[in-house]
């Protein structure tokens, strides 16, 4: 159970949608998730794109092989200065996607809901507060008592989380970046 809010803006298309690529924690993460590039992908278009790093090690070079290029959900890797971006279609989320366009997590789908539960671990701190937002009825006494407002007034808002901010979630290039890519 929570004991304060988190107060912090966080990437949620981290949160929510990377799950669904169903690579596992661990040494490398992606350094941005977002869900538009400025000028190249739009959100509508229900792609997820993350951000590498370069990293020329051999147990990069299998994670990218074996959990990014051969993923199911793998579109394409596109070079940008000193950081790969990587390129995958969530169309088969079609659903989840809009709702979590709309701020709506707890609409999430159960297969989505239990991507997210085994990419953080039940028992992990990440977890107990995205819980609350992918399950807000079992919380709402909880963040009425740490928002000291009433019960009913988060019932009536029906999430815990507030929504996307579509400034964080879209990656910006530069447009020398951006003119080469279009050319490919």
């Amino acid at each position: 159970m929570i004991e304060k809010l988190y107060g912090k803006y966080f990437q949620k298309s981290r949160s929510f949608l990377y799950p669904a690529l169903g690579i596992k924690r661990g040494k490398f993460l992606p350094s941005g998730t977002y869900i538009s590039v400025k000028g190249l992908i739009e959100p509508e278009d229900m792609k997820l794109i993350c951000t590498f790093n370069d990293d020329n090690s051999e147990n990069f070079k299998v994670f990218e092989e074996q959990m990014l290029i051969t993923n199911p959900l793998f579109l394409e890797k596109i070079r940008i200065k000193d950081c790969n971006l990587y390129v995958f279609s969530l169309e088969i989320y079609k659903a989840d996607f809009f709702y979590f366009l709309l701020g709506k997590y707890s609409k999430l789908s159960n297969i989505l809901k239990k991507a997210i539960k085994v990419y953080y671990g039940e028992k992990s701190a990440e977890y107990k507060y995205i819980e609350t937002y992918l399950y807000p009825e079992k919380h709402f006494e909880t963040y009425a008592k740490l928002l000291d407002i009433d019960v009913e007034t988060l019932k009536d808002l029906g999430e815990l989380c507030n929504g996307l901010d579509m400034k964080k979630e879209t990656l910006e290039i530069s447009s020398q970046d951006l003119e080469m890519l279009t050319k490919i």
